[in-house]
């Protein structure tokens, strides 16, 4: 008899990890077909970002007329803007009072806007380089706890910038190569519930972890981040456009699971290049060459 309450209460624990386990995998999203409403004659082209505003308004950004648009809950189209700035659109985030910032590859910049489309700051100077008041393709925005910002500068520079709520520089850190705190295209930034600033080391294959002030703490390898997303427990996605699927990853940087596959049909990726959650859990895709905005429910 002492040898079976032993047992049970071991049964039991394996059950319920188990359970743990199959409560959320790949089978548990689904997509949701013809999401977005689309003014008559509108339509996507390579869609870059997405970002969900604690409103409920979901922001896309794609790379053709009326790049910055913005939608309800129920993919019902509200306003746009933008076509007097951008050049080639590339990131997209919402900030805790819901200010929208957007990065541009084609014009080296990174603007704020409030939620109506009023430009609030444009930061860079518009020619490619790499200093202080530079970017040279600026791929994502990333925000601290207390007002700071941090930018993925990018492409050209590879490196990253912290800036405080105002816009001033506070410092930059990496360079081009493999080791530890050097990069091969930062393409996607964001920090964590502990305040570490987590950057996709895209061509390296890693996501590298920094505090707040730039020192490196781990990496975690084995695929390509494009874009880096948190839903609301915590748990970090990963978009792999040169895989075409989306990544569940655990607390240590392991892969959890995958979602979707090459293909163009719903639930299945060309290009998922950044995403976003929303207060709900439901995730949302930006394709690039699937020219499209995914929209993904729980079960």
């Amino acid at each position: 008899m002492r040898s079976l309450r032993f047992v049970f209460p071991l049964a039991l624990f394996f059950y319920c990890w188990c359970s743990s386990l199959l409560a959320d995998s790949p089978g548990d999203y689904q997509p949701v077909v013809d999401f977005l409403k689309l003014p008559d004659g509108w339509s996507l082209v390579k869609c870059s970002a997405v970002a969900v505003s604690h409103k409920g308004e979901i922001y896309v950004l794609h790379r053709g007329k009326h790049p910055l648009l913005c939608f309800d809950g129920e993919g019902k189209y509200l306003r746009s803007w933008g076509d007097d700035l951008f050049k080639i659109p590339h990131g997209l985030r919402v900030d805790r009072d819901d200010n929208v910032w957007a990065t541009d590859i084609g014009s080296h910049k990174v603007f704020k806007f409030d939620r109506t489309g009023k430009l609030l700051l444009a930061l860079g100077t518009g020619t490619p380089g790499g200093e202080n008041d530079q970017f040279n393709k600026p791929t994502d925005v990333a925000f601290g706890s207390d007002g700071e910002f941090y930018v993925s500068d990018g492409y050209g520079n590879s490196r990253v910038m912290k800036f405080s709520s105002k816009g001033s520089l506070i410092k930059t850190w990496g360079k081009e190569g493999k080791e530890p705190g050097e990069f091969d295209l930062p393409h996607a930034i964001i920090v964590d519930a502990r305040g570490r600033v987590l950057v996709g080391d895209r061509e390296n294959n890693r996501i590298q972890v920094f505090d707040r002030d730039g020192n490196h703490l781990e990496s975690w390898s084995g695929f390509a981040p494009y874009g880096l997303a948190f839903r609301k427990d915590g748990t970090l996605f990963v978009a792999t456009g040169s895989d075409n699927d989306v990544l569940c990853l655990d607390a240590s940087g392991a892969v959890q699971y995958h979602l979707g596959r090459k293909g163009l049909a719903p639930g299945e990726f060309e290009i998922p290049h950044m995403l976003a959650f929303d207060a709900a859990g439901s995730l949302y895709v930006a394709e690039v060459d699937g020219h499209r905005l995914q929209k993904f429910i729980k079960k």
